[in-house]
């Protein structure tokens, strides 16, 4: 077995049959974001809701690594270590002195990271020499008229980006930071939201391109409506469409169909979170 199989045979994100034997554990330490998706709102948090970027609590890189030790102590098959927001990990410094505690401390743990891809091209060599093993990039739309739907706006340092300026720049910066990581070494997910009625025909696009540029699996995510959002009125595709669509992309990338939409404080066997134990 490959050290990349051996390693994926026990991620839970990853692996379909991993993720009924090992648990992950996501860390709530990066709160900002450096793009604004017109699905999401972050300030929305209801402790039974499952999705990304929820958290009842965001944490300092010293009380994740204390929460750490106490999750260790209680679950023996702990395996996954990750940082999934409720922002932008690699736009929060707080996400790199995280890592670095915890990857000192469990150098027998697996690091993962979810980001937008924006910062992606300048990270990562930090994320390579953190110890991170596994990057999964949210990739919604490949054309920018599609994206310039999807996106409400993009900050690039300074400057505030809008329309399909902000697409363009947040998709070249996706490609190119995967890229990156492929020749890195590091394992590559993509993450794919399903809006009905918007971008269905750019997920089997998004699917060839991350095949082709070396990226290992995709997750194509059922699209939720969230209270607050600018898409809050929008509707959920049904399971006959989310199915269609996966097996489209099914033929150009192996695809994720067991993602429990954590939340960004997750802790546990997928599907089964019990994060309230700790916090």
């Amino acid at each position: 077995m490959s050290a990349i199989s051996e390693s994926i045979s026990v991620h839970p994100c990853y692996s379909a049959e991993a993720h009924w034997k090992y648990a992950r554990m996501h860390l709530p330490v990066a709160p900002a974001c450096n793009i604004q998706c017109r699905f999401c709102n972050r300030a929305f948090d209801c402790p039974n809701e499952t999705r990304p970027g929820v958290t009842s609590r965001v944490l300092k890189a010293e009380e994740a690594a204390a929460l750490v030790r106490r999750v260790r102590e209680s679950i023996g098959n702990l395996s996954i270590i990750g940082i999934a927001g409720p922002g932008e990990p690699l736009a929060n410094e707080e996400t790199f002195k995280t890592l670095k505690l915890v990857g000192g401390e469990f150098p027998d743990m697996t690091l993962c990271l979810a980001t937008n891809g924006l910062l992606l091209p300048q990270r990562v060599d930090e994320l390579v020499s953190l110890g991170v093993k596994y990057v999964t990039v949210t990739i919604n739309a490949l054309e920018p008229q599609v994206g310039a739907k999807i996106y409400s706006w993009v900050r690039d340092g300074g400057e505030l980006l809008t329309g399909r300026d902000a697409f363009q720049m947040l998709s070249e910066k996706q490609w190119e930071g995967l890229a990156k990581c492929v020749d890195e070494g590091l394992v590559v997910k993509v993450n794919s939201v399903l809006i009905p009625g918007m971008n269905e025909a750019e997920l089997p696009k998004i699917a060839s391109r991350a095949s082709e540029a070396g990226a290992l699996v995709q997750n194509v995510i059922p699209f939720l409506p969230v209270n607050g959002s600018e898409f809050e009125g929008r509707k959920s595709p049904s399971r006959l469409e989310t199915n269609q669509v996966r097996g489209e992309c099914g033929r150009l990338i192996k695809q994720i169909e067991h993602c429990a939409r954590c939340r960004a404080d997750a802790i546990g066997l997928l599907g089964c979170d019990i994060s309230a134990r700790f916090y």
